[in-house]
């Protein structure tokens, strides 16, 4: 653990011994609070109170705090908006294999789906929906290349003639 490495604290509740947090996937992610050590049949182990805002809290950060991010880290922010590699792959314009490359750090993310990795996961966060609906409504889209498109005046108001 270095200086620039998160330490996470459950609100309202005191410090305790800084633990690694493991359970999420990623290497570098650590508890101050928020967390009780238990025994149980298999040894022991660590509770986490609130998981779920725990990782929207560890994606926010790798977000806006992150420049690049790892392979481990795309694939955490994509499990938690619940996307298949394959889903990724057509937001980003991609086959499947690029983004397990991506997750295997075998290639960088590059500029455009980076921003956009981050851009899906903060609308999933707010729950929202026009980023991923925009991209599912190109994803769709019909090839029309040789047809006319025909703009009609509405009141005073452009709009696309059906």
């Amino acid at each position: 653990m270095n200086n620039n490495t998160p330490i996470w604290k459950h609100s309202g509740e005191k410090s305790q011994d800084i633990i690694k947090y493991s359970g999420c996937g990623l290497d570098d992610i650590y508890l101050a609070s928020g967390y009780e050590k238990v025994v149980t049949p298999y040894g022991s182990g660590i509770s986490v109170k609130n998981l779920e805002n725990l990782h929207k809290q560890i994606g926010l950060h790798l977000t806006k705090y992150r420049k690049a991010l790892s392979g481990k880290e795309i694939r955490f922010l994509r499990h938690q908006m619940d996307l298949t590699q394959s889903e990724l792959a057509r937001f980003f314009g991609c086959n499947v294999q690029q983004v397990a490359r991506y997750e295997k750090d075998s290639n960088k993310l590059t500029g455009p789906a980076d921003r956009l990795l981050r851009l899906l996961f903060e609308e999933h966060i707010r729950e929202t929906g026009s980023v991923r609906e925009l991209l599912e409504s190109i994803d769709s889209m019909d090839d029309v290349s040789g047809d006319q498109i025909v703009f009609e005046d509405v009141n005073g108001e452009w709009r696309h003639a059906c």
